[in-house]
């Protein structure tokens, strides 16, 4: 618990610092980065999380139900955070839809961050896993995908912020609570599920919206990554790669 309790608190912390020293991340190495955290967290929602979702359960049709609220879940919250949540560094403000470009609307830093934190709060709540419950994939598996984009998250996030605010020693406030929200899901749901307040099958569900959660944000960074959708075989075979290392590292990592 407390491995997962500092990964989840010092990785979005530390790569939001991080913006003190790199004043913009928008290069393609960055987004070859990108693409291995979305292409590792596809495959890790795919191979490992969702099929032992289908074993776990016992009212199987739910699951797809639930992974498609997630979904769409976090096709709403990017509404509010313009793609932040999965590595867009641009400013929250209006583009021409004439030229093809996303739609980013001017939102306030507190929505953007309460947006944010909605999100990471859920994924917290996604490696509270009770040992009666008898999974057999690595929780830590997740935890290194979770963490993987988070670290763009939050460097996207000060780098918004900065912008919006024009100080970065005021985005910084913002950076801690949404660095504390992935922890406290976790805390809550450990203990949610631990006094029996949220039952094993509720936790399952929950693990499948969060799954939906992943679906998205994935698909969205891997596709995002090829302006007009060219193929750029640098690109798949990070993709690739970063698959191929969702479907062994649990057998690395214990």
């Amino acid at each position: 618990m407390t491995l997962k309790l500092l990964v989840l608190f010092l990785t979005p912390l530390l790569s939001g610092l991080l913006s003190y020293l790199v004043p913009s991340a928008r290069g393609s190495n960055f987004r070859l980065l990108l693409v291995f955290a979305g292409s590792y967290l596809f495959a890790i929602t795919v191979v490992h999380i969702l099929p032992e979702l289908y074993i776990q359960a016992r009212e199987v049709e739910l699951i797809g139900v639930f992974v498609l609220c997630g979904f769409f879940l976090q096709h709403l919250l990017e509404y509010f955070t313009s793609g932040v949540e999965h590595g867009h560094v641009h400013e929250p403000h209006q583009h021409d839809h004439s030229h093809g470009h996303h739609h980013h609307h001017s939102v306030s830093a507190f929505v953007l961050m309460l947006a944010l934190c909605l999100h990471a709060f859920l994924e917290g709540g996604m490696l509270a896993q009770p040992t009666t419950m008898g999974f057999r994939y690595d929780v830590n598996a997740i935890l290194l995908g979770i963490a993987m984009h988070r670290a763009p998250a939050a460097f996207a996030l000060m780098t918004v912020l900065t912008s919006q605010l024009h100080s970065k020693t005021k985005a910084l406030p913002y950076l801690i609570v949404f660095s504390i929200a992935a922890p406290v899901g976790l805390l809550l749901s450990t203990f949610f599920v631990e006094t029996k307040v949220l039952s094993e099958a509720g936790l399952i569900y929950l693990y499948a919206l969060v799954s939906g959660n992943f679906l998205y944000i994935s698909t969205t960074i891997v596709f995002e990554s090829s302006p007009g959708h060219r193929f750029n075989a640098k690109k798949l075979a990070v993709a690739v790669f970063g698959a191929l290392a969702a479907v062994v590292v649990e057998h690395i990592i214990k």
